[in-house]
């Protein structure tokens, strides 16, 4: 079909070219004339003001044999014709022309690596697009682009297939069927010139890689032409991060198979000597105590010279003249290489240019919630100088509200102003409301029946409104609690529960009792600084024990000595310092809490008094790029004071589940009763070090981590014992957690080490559908 149409193209343009021909001839021998009229023939699509638009003359001009010449010129060079002809008929000219094509349709098949809804856009940027005149030659150009990205994604046996159908109107439809082909296999790639470090050891940072057990699973060993690129970009920094200042590629040949199914690469490299640092320099605009620009320099004298770390220390200097207000300041790297003793003397070259000052901070994006909400958690205001740390760190805190997906920060310049910005935060919100009626399992409290109304963002006002309702094996609860996180401008919240909960604590492996317990509480937070805040809240709560057939005697002792009811007020505060990006999910920064409680009788019910204080320690620590490691601590000791002996059963610390210390039962680790139910203790203590995986594939990393750990501790009850740290449990793992639409998974796979005698393991463990 293609054939057919190319040679019928061939018809015309011989003919046009017999006609052009004649047409000149005539023009030769017909004398000058003034025209009357342009008459035009042909046309079907094309206006005639078009045709007039390129025609060289015009009504009363005087036609002469070289106005045919250029008037054939320019219409055919307009590329809508593929026949022109010019004719006399007494003072009038006729101009008749033959339209070429227009595109009627555009299909693609055969594709699979490139999308066709991308291959289409491509199509339309090259204005090959339907209603377009058709031109065999940009045909041509196409086929031999999509050539192109195709062996730029290794497809190297790829082929076009075009086909042009003639269709009504004067329209053609256009088939392009793409043969994809597979992509080639590497076979070999050899480096060639290096001395100080082994072939082997430098293609380990290398992406591309040869053919191995699970290739085709994950589709390695394949040739990429951009990962080939990126490959040796980070071949050069290999060596240049260890002082190899004129490392050089000299060359890159790729050859093919002839069956172009297999790719042999070889890298001549030139590694050069290493350079120490002689001297370290700042010039320019030096406008913050260099002193403390020194301090931002990671590479020292006699050290190494260091790309990475000279880059790294260039950027911390641009943030912190960034935070003086010189948001556009530019510091660039110069290195005064001697050859001679192998030495560089590394300048800071700093430009700090004007002080910008912010005019305004926009909001986009938030469509529910109020710009007073988003605009009170910013650190940088209107009309001060732009400072790099405090816009990020409204960024920071944006995203730790919990209402948005994203938060993205951009500094335009303000138009026609060379020193003022503005700051524009974008967000993209969540759901601001949640209705959860579902069901839910956890191995130790069974089937759960949930139902939850919650509003994080309760009419855009950014207060907090919760219903809660649980049923499960173990426990039956609700609560219903109102925050305001700004009961004053200053950032004071002050929020109230008030909650019910029935508790069958032999079914969560504890004691057997039960206990109905009514609560009613206040609650206020004071922030004391960007990082630190204090809590105090004041709790009432009625309780009633209900001792069970298999209760141990400290449940029983206690009873016989307190009593069943206890009316008293919880008095708590509670000091934290949280400097992690994120609250749920997070990866960097630290958190550390300590929070006291003091039991004080209230009115009616038996008078008990406790203490309790704990604290727990949360550290996020990057490893490279692609590492981080968790260390976690909780630690927690109560006892009784005044008329009470001991810290009440019902207050002890439990420890085992997959939300403590996994690998072992829901709280079973520590003493056990005669009919093996956990006692539990006034002390606890718990240790854990977690490094969290990358999971490659994986964009959205704030819904799905996957970690393993090594968790420790027990709990013990120093009114009965003395503390034994032999008798602390151990256990390593892998664990997960999901952040799915319908809830929260939560799993691990644990083994104990060590257990003791007694204890209750269980290695896989998980939760779904509970709180988090």
């Amino acid at each position: 079909m293609m054939k057919e149409w190319a040679m019928r193209q061939q018809m015309r343009f011989r003919t046009s070219v017999v006609l052009f021909a004649l047409a000149l001839s005539a023009a030769a021998s017909a004398e000058p004339f003034v025209i009357k009229d342009i008459q035009v023939k042909g046309l079907r699509r094309i206006t005639e003001g078009t045709v007039f638009n390129y025609l060289p003359f015009k009504v009363g001009d005087l036609f002469s044999e070289d106005d045919t010449a250029v008037a054939i010129r320019a219409l055919y060079g307009t590329g809508f014709f593929d026949d022109v002809r010019l004719e006399q008929q007494g003072d009038v000219l006729v101009v008749i022309v033959q339209e070429r094509p227009a595109i009627g349709s555009i299909s693609i098949t055969g594709n699979e690596d490139i999308k066709t809804e991308d291959l289409l856009n491509g199509l339309r940027e090259l204005d090959f697009v339907e209603g377009r005149v058709f031109d065999k030659s940009q045909l041509d150009r196409i086929e031999q682009e999509l050539a192109r990205q195709y062996l730029a994604l290794g497809k190297y046996s790829m082929s076009v297939d075009s086909t042009v159908t003639p269709l009504e109107d004067n329209r053609v439809a256009i088939a392009l069927e793409i043969f994809e082909g597979e992509k080639a296999k590497i076979r070999r790639i050899n480096i060639v010139g290096n001395e100080d470090f082994s072939e082997k050891e430098l293609l380990k940072q290398f992406k591309s890689s040869t053919p191995g057990m699970f290739s085709f699973l994950f589709g390695g060993g394949q040739y990429s032409q951009q990962v080939m690129a990126a490959d040796l970009e980070t071949l050069r920094s290999f060596y240049l991060d260890r002082g190899y200042l004129r490392f050089n590629i000299d060359s890159t040949q790729v050859t093919i198979s002839p069956d172009r199914q297999q790719i042999f690469v070889t890298i001549n490299i030139g590694e050069g000597e290493q350079y120490t640092v002689s001297d370290l320099r700042l010039s320019g605009d030096i406008l913050v105590p260099e002193q403390e620009l020194f301090e931002l320099v990671d590479i020292k004298r006699g050290d190494l010279f260091s790309r990475k770390q000279t880059s790294a220390s260039n950027e911390r200097i641009a943030n912190r003249l960034g935070d003086e207000g010189f948001a556009f300041a530019n510091v660039s790297v110069v290195p005064d290489i001697d050859d001679d003793d192998n030495t560089v003397a590394v300048t800071f070259a700093i430009d700090s240019g004007r002080r910008v000052y912010v005019r305004r901070i926009l909001f986009a994006g938030n469509h529910r919630t109020r710009d007073e909400v988003l605009r009170r958690e910013m650190r940088q205001q209107e009309g001060a100088w732009s400072s790099t740390k405090k816009i990020e760190r409204g960024r920071v805190r944006l995203e730790r509200l919990g209402f948005f997906q994203g938060v993205n920060v951009e500094t335009p310049e303000v138009p026609g102003v060379d020193d003022q910005v503005d700051v524009r935060y974008t967000v993209t919100e969540r759901p601001a409301g949640n209705l959860l009626a579902g069901i839910g399992f956890s191995q130790n409290q069974g089937l759960i029946l949930r139902t939850s109304i919650t509003q994080d963002n309760f009419l855009g006002s950014g207060n907090r409104v919760n219903f809660t309702f649980n049923n499960s094996d173990v426990s039956r609860s609700f609560a219903l609690g109102y925050l305001n996180p700004y009961y004053t401008i200053d950032g004071v919240s002050r929020g109230f529960d008030f909650s019910y909960r029935d508790l069958d604590s032999e079914d969560a492996n504890i004691s057997d009792y039960d206990a109905e317990i009514f609560g009613l509480s206040v609650n206020f937070g004071l922030p004391v600084s960007e990082y630190n805040f204090f809590d105090v809240g004041l709790d009432y709560e009625q309780t009633s024990i209900q001792p069970g057939s298999n209760a141990g005697d400290l449940v029983n002792d206690f009873i016989r000595e307190e009593g069943r009811e206890f009316d008293l007020l919880r008095l708590s505060g509670r000091f934290t310092y949280d400097t992690r990006n994120r609250a749920i999910l997070p990866d960097r920064g630290t958190r550390h809490r300590f929070r006291s409680e003091l039991g004080l009788p209230a009115f009616g019910g038996s008078a008990v008094n406790f203490y309790k204080v704990d604290y727990r320690a949360d550290w996020f620590i990057p490893i490279g790029e692609k590492y981080t490691l968790r260390l976690q601590s909780d630690m927690g000791y109560g006892g009784g004071y005044g008329g009470t002996s001991r810290l009440p059963f019902f207050e002890h610390f439990y420890l085992g589940g997959p939300r403590s210390l996994r690998g072992f039962e829901e709280n079973t680790v520590g003493r056990l009763d005669a009919n093996r139910n956990a006692l539990g203790g006034n002390l606890k203590l718990f240790g854990s070090t977690e490094l969290i995986l990358p999971l490659p594939f994986l964009e959205d990393i704030q819904q799905l981590r996957v970690t393993s750990f090594f968790d420790f501790g027990n709990v013990y009850d120093l009114e009965e014992e003395s503390l034994d740290l032999g008798q602390l449990r151990y256990s390593v793992g892998l664990s997960g957690i999901w952040i799915s639409p319908v809830g929260i998974l939560s799993l691990s796979l644990a083994s104990p080490i060590g257990s003791k005698s007694g204890d209750r393991t269980q290695g896989f463990q998980f939760t779904f559908g509970t709180s988090f």
